[in-house]
């Protein structure tokens, strides 16, 4: 009896040692999303120390306006700014770009960003890396001119062209189709709309998440990345029901005492006043969403049985959200 407590103890521990492992062996890297490519020594550390020798840095976001192509908040680079690590630009475009898009406007589009990319890479003299990520929520009414977009930039510009994924065109593929590339980046994040009147955390919803990502073993595309959340904010809601995000606020930051606590996340506004830089008054709540270690965990261990191999590139590097984590 003694020994089949032991065998079964042994067992359990190497099953817990097995998973440790597992965990510990994902590499990662991070998202640059701000318009300035400088690192504080925060983030300068925590760069270094990612494994992946890559930082996936947005060049500029595309829109349209006037029926015009816009190059937008472009990417300049601070004096100081050094690392080791390759640069992967880029690109966000908006959904619409791609509406009513003609034939030729998809050439136009393609060598367009290809040149600005290059013209980036060397004016800000960046050591890039042979990929552009394009970051576009495509939809089942433009897919078909933003797959023939993806198919003109890699041959305008010889570089391997890979993609964002987000949940929805994972469980909608037969209507979203399947990019035409080699890799995608599975997008963990954003499951709901932070302005919507809502108890869910619209940064990750662990179930909405698992709902989306049911039958993910069985996309067509085998090279996946997964782009995980680090990053938080405060949802302001004044008396009319109107919302307005405060990025990086924590939980830490509702320990004042013009604040009402109503639940663990969550705050009434005692008295008018600045708060965080921004005007509220008396009757304001504030709402912060984050995303605890618990989460991700939670996430890599649903994913692992769903994609061979991954790594995880976390959105976003910056010293208020690497530090918190320790990352």
């Amino acid at each position: 009896m003694k020994y089949k407590h032991l065998v079964i103890f042994v067992v359990l521990l190497l099953a817990c040692m097995v998973s440790c492992k597992r965990q510990e062996s994902k590499l990662h890297s991070y998202y640059y999303w701000r318009t300035e490519l400088r690192l504080n020594e925060i983030e300068r550390k925590a760069l270094e120390q990612a494994q992946i020798p890559y930082l996936y840095t947005r060049f500029f976001d595309v829109d349209k306006k006037n029926n015009e192509f816009l190059p937008i908040a472009t990417l300049s680079k601070n004096a100081d700014f050094d690392s080791d690590k390759q640069i992967v630009p880029v690109v966000f475009i908006t959904n619409r770009t791609f509406l009513n898009i003609k034939k030729e406007e998809i050439s136009s589009l393609a060598n367009h960003i290809s040149n600005l990319i290059q013209q980036k890479t060397k004016n800000l003299s960046l050591n890039t890396h042979n990929e552009i990520q394009i970051d576009c929520d495509w939809t089942a009414g433009t897919r078909d001119d933003f797959f023939q977009f993806l198919k003109q930039l890699h041959h305008i510009s010889g570089k391997n062209i890979t993609s964002t994924l987000r949940l929805h065109q994972v469980r909608d593929r037969k209507t979203m189709g399947i990019p035409p590339v080699s890799k995608v980046y599975l997008m963990c994040y954003s499951t709901s709309s932070p302005l919507e009147n809502s108890d869910k955390n619209s940064i990750l919803d662990l179930q909405i998440l698992k709902n989306y990502l049911t039958d993910l073993e069985q996309y067509p595309i085998q090279d996946i990345d997964v782009a995980l959340p680090i990053y938080s904010w405060g949802i302001v809601s004044n008396h009319l029901g109107k919302r307005k995000l405060i990025n990086a606020l924590s939980i830490n930051d509702l320990n004042n005492p013009k604040f009402e606590k109503i639940t663990d996340n969550q705050v009434k506004v005692l008295e008018d006043g600045f708060y965080f830089g921004n005007y509220m008054n008396k009757g304001f709540t504030i709402k912060i969403e984050e995303i605890s270690e618990a989460q991700l965990q939670e996430v890599i261990q649903f994913l692992e049985p769903k994609i061979p191999n991954f790594n995880i590139i976390y959105y976003q590097l910056d010293s208020r959200f690497v530090e918190r984590r320790k990352l």
